[in-house]
C-alpha cells in the first residue's frame, strides 16, 4: 500500500474515533473520512481491528521518534537529562492532540479484550519502564531503580489519562512540569538517603 494512502486512512481512523468514539467509528465512516471505498480498508487491513492496530503502531512510532529526537538534542549524558527527554517525548504534541488522545483511550480500552492490541500495549509499557529504569539504574541500586521507574511510569500514564479525560484536553506543559517535579523529588530523596 502506498504510504500516502496508508497515512490518509490512519488520519481518517483518528478523525472518526475523535468524532464518534471507537464503537461507532465504522469502516464506512472511516472510508468516508478518507474519501475511499470501504473495500480498500478491508483489503489492506482486514477490517476495523486491523486499521486500529496500524493506527496505534503509527502513534507508537511517533512516540518513539518524539523521545529519540529529544534524546538526540541532549548535550549531556546525565541520567536525569535522559529521563526528562523521555517525559517530554511522552507529552509531545504528536501524542496529546484531541484525535490522538481519543485514539489512545480507545486503544487502551480495546487492548483489554483484543490479544493483538494487548501485545502492543505490553510492548509500549515495557519500553517506557525499561528506558526509565536503565537511567535510574545508573544512579541507584537495582531495587530502588525498579521502584522509581515503576512510580514515574505510573505517574506519566496517570497524568496522561487524567489530562486526556478532562474537557479541555491534556495540557502537555503542565504534565511535563508535574512529572519533572516528581523526578526531582525522587532524585533528591535518593541523594538524601545515600551514604556520602
Amino acid at each position: 500500500m502506498e504510504p500516502i494512502r496508508r497515512h490518509q486512512l490512519i488520519k481518517a481512523t483518528m478523525a472518526a474515533i475523535d468524532e464518534v468514539g471507537l464503537a461507532d467509528a465504522t469502516v464506512m465512516r472511516i472510508a468516508r473520512h478518507a474519501g475511499v471505498s470501504a473495500g480498500i480498508i478491508s483489503h489492506y487491513f482486514g477490517g476495523k481491528d486491523g486499521l486500529l492496530d496500524a493506527t496505534m503502531r503509527q502513534i507508537l512510532s511517533d512516540l518513539g521518534e518524539a523521545v529519540a529526537a529529544r534524546r538526540a538534542e541532549l548535550t549531556t549524558s546525565s541520567p536525569r537529562a535522559h529521563i526528562v527527554a523521555i517525559i517530554d517525548g511522552n507529552f509531545d504534541r504528536s501524542q496529546v492532540t484531541g484525535p490522538v488522545a481519543k485514539t489512545w483511550l480507545a486503544f487502551w480500552a480495546s487492548s483489554m479484550h483484543k490479544p493483538k492490541l494487548a501485545r502492543l500495549q505490553q510492548v509500549n509499557d515495557r519500553r517506557l519502564y525499561s528506558n526509565i529504569c536503565y537511567q535510574f539504574r545508573r544512579l541507584m541500586p537495582r531495587h530502588e531503580a525498579r521502584a522509581s521507574a515503576r512510580a514515574l511510569a505510573a505517574l506519566i500514564d496517570g497524568l496522561w489519562l487524567r489530562g486526556a479525560l478532562t474537557p479541555g484536553g491534556l495540557d502537555g506543559n503542565e504534565a511535563r512540569r508535574l512529572a519533572r517535579d516528581y523526578l526531582d523529588r525522587l532524585l533528591d530523596t535518593h541523594d538524601t538517603l545515600s551514604p556520602a
